[in-house]
């Protein structure tokens, strides 16, 4: 920003040095066809056609002093006002960006806030998860611990599947025996 305004500045200085340039040459230039300092007086042989009004200068062709002049004026002027328009184009760019930052950074501050309670949440749950796996696990060794207590009284290793079965066979037997004497059965 401060380099268009020292660019600016210079412009305008710049146009106002070639308008003052301008005005003392047209000013020149005027005065320059009355002006006889270089025009040949005495008993000189006949000028020719050529010299036979006062030298004027170029102030009437398109080129020139004058017409360099008023080029580079245009074209400081030219300058300035682009300067101003790029100057004019960037601030406004500049305000659009700061806008769409602080909208931006604002929607990213409430993501932020979100996720943090949600962070606290899931680590709060995550707590209460542990003490309940805790829980469950002593609750498991203890029914673990019970069943290998019982175990041995539930199963004897000692006796092979025939003896059982024989002796299963044996007590099925029985109990059919007294079933009959219950129902008032004569014995076989």
């Amino acid at each position: 920003k401060s380099k268009n305004e020292v660019t600016i500045k210079d412009a305008q200085e710049a146009q106002t040095a070639v308008e003052q340039a301008l005005v003392v040459l047209k000013d020149f230039y005027s005065k320059a066809g009355g002006a006889t300092a270089f025009v040949q007086q005495g008993a000189a042989p006949k000028a020719p056609e050529i010299f036979d009004e006062p030298y004027k200068g170029m102030s009437g062709e398109s080129g020139g002093v004058v017409g360099m002049l008023e080029v580079i004026e245009s074209d400081f002027a030219r300058l300035e006002a682009d300067t101003k328009a790029a100057e004019a184009t960037a601030q406004k760019e500049y305000d659009s960006f700061m806008t769409d930052s602080k909208v931006d950074k604002a929607a990213k501050t409430k993501d932020i806030e979100h996720k943090e309670t949600k962070k606290q949440e899931q680590s709060k749950t995550l707590v209460v998860k542990k003490e309940d796996l805790e829980a469950n696990q002593k609750e498991l060794d203890a029914a673990v611990a019970y069943y290998d207590k019982l175990k041995p009284s539930c199963v004897d290793a000692s006796v092979s599947f025939e003896d059982r079965v024989a002796r299963r066979e044996e007590e099925i037997k029985s109990l059919q025996e007294a079933l009959q004497v219950l129902n008032g059965e004569d014995l076989p």
